[in-house]
């Protein structure tokens, strides 16, 4: 357990030693005396923001206390040992060394971190895909932006599909990337893929493994968005899958609070990355005098200016949560089993299908078509008549999306939901989609 303790008895409503020496509540809505919903919320949306339980939240907000009482002694003696634990313990689960772990606030950090630390030329190349989440091709466009603009290079992919199918044509992209780059060696463009491990719409997994091992072997650098990847995808075993860069968010289903997220960058790359951002005032910089060498990777990331650090030293104690549970195989077995059963239950309520029936691209978010029209194209509009139906009327939520020419819904599967939620979820959507229909339709008379 987390060296991070809780004084007995001021942990809000929890004493968590105590707590945690009783059995859990069982998985689904029994699950929720230990999460402080509203009690009237149907929250099949955890993959976008992420759940604190109750007892983390007792813990940090005794680590905020600890912080607050003394923040010279915590900051400049206590929380570095913090850190180590932390850093051990989520490199234990991924499958890494500790000194290859850092944390950052989000994915969307600890990305913008890898790409602006690489060394541009005119010429390099960018890889995104048609599904990288928005803020991520927004930077890697931003790179091409601005001197000396690197090309963005997009790889196509639509759902439903194969793993086996997005092999074969990441293979043909990679390589028809690498020969156009042949030539002089002195003038030889750098490539650089940005891949999901698991997408965010469609939330499906990718056979990320695969994709990094055939850039592997073509010589391109790999930045894996593992953003939906720690604590839903088991055998991650980061030492195997040899990515170049990879980074994750704990707040979402690691159950940490957000934002919490682990920066994977193994030895034999960690040159690569010379300053987090913002820069430390511990970075060493070549034009100092007494300038030895560049600083270590997991120091320079030990301070880069005063934040909260509650959130960033949230994944130890969401770690002993999940271990009082019953560790990651149990938790996953029971979201994966739902995430399944609810989607067909929702499709069938609906009316419509599942985008991956046979259910070898979904973990713990299933992905169900939604009863509008596919010439019906995604606008503010709708999404904001959506987002107000499903919870300014209905106080429900999943995620809902546009892609290859249908609208979906993602819904998360987690410990706390049963398939009464997707249900409950199938009257929400019929009603909001039908408003939708309804906008579409006066909107085309006019």
């Amino acid at each position: 357990m987390t060296g991070i303790k809780p004084k007995p008895g001021t942990a809000g409503a929890f004493d968590v030693t105590e707590l945690y020496k009783k059995k859990p509540p069982a998985f689904g809505h029994p699950m929720h005396e230990v999460f402080g919903f509203d009690p009237t919320y149907v929250n099949l949306n955890h993959g976008s923001y992420g759940s604190v339980p109750l007892p983390v939240k007792a813990v940090l907000d005794d680590l905020a206390a600890q912080i607050e009482a003394n923040p010279d002694k915590y900051i400049r003696i206590q929380n570095l040992a913090h850190q180590t634990e932390q850093r051990e313990r989520l490199a234990k689960l991924i499958g890494a060394d500790a000194d290859e772990c850092v944390v950052v606030n989000n994915t969307s950090h600890g990305l913008a971190t890898v790409l602006h630390n690489f060394e541009w030329h005119e010429g390099d190349i960018i890889i995104g895909t048609t599904t990288t989440y928005g803020a991520v091709t927004a930077a890697i466009k931003y790179l091409g932006d601005v001197p000396p603009h690197p090309t963005y290079s997009n790889f196509t992919l639509l759902f439903p599909t194969t793993h086996t199918a997005i092999i074969e044509n990441w293979r043909n992209h990679i390589d028809k990337l690498v020969k156009s780059n042949a030539g002089d060696v002195t003038q030889k463009r750098k490539i650089v893929a940005v891949i999901d491990s698991i997408a965010s719409n469609p939330g499906v997994l990718l056979p990320w493994k695969e994709m990094v091992a055939i850039c592997k072997d073509a010589g391109v650098w790999t930045v894996v968005d593992a953003a939906h990847s720690i604590g839903q995808e088991l055998d991650i075993n980061l030492a195997d899958a040899k990515p170049d860069f990879w980074v994750s968010n704990c707040h979402k289903w690691l159950l940490a609070k957000r934002g919490c997220a682990v920066l994977y960058v193994p030895k034999r790359n960690q040159h690569i990355i010379k300053s987090p951002i913002a820069t430390p005032v511990t970075y060493h910089s070549p034009q100092d005098d007494n300038y030895k060498g560049p600083q270590d990777f997991v120091t320079l990331f030990e301070w880069t200016g005063t934040i909260d650090y509650v959130p960033q030293l949230s994944a130890t104690a969401a770690l002993d949560f999940r271990q009082w549970l019953g560790g990651e195989y149990k938790i996953n077995e029971y979201c994966h089993n739902l995430a399944i059963a609810g989607g067909k239950r929702l499709a069938e309520l609906l009316g419509t299908s599942v985008l991956d029936p046979e259910g070898d691209l979904t973990l713990n978010m299933v992905n169900v078509e939604l009863p509008i029209p596919g010439d019906i194209e995604y606008s503010a509009e709708i999404n904001a008549l959506l987002q107000h139906t499903l919870l300014l009327e209905w106080n429900a939520y999943a995620a809902h999306f546009h892609h290859n020419g249908k609208w979906w819904a993602r819904c998360s599967a987690q410990i706390w939901n049963e398939i009464s939620d997707f249900e409950y979820m199938a009257n929400a959507f019929r009603d909001a989609c039908a408003r939708v229909v309804e906008l579409a339709k006066r909107d085309s008379e006019k």
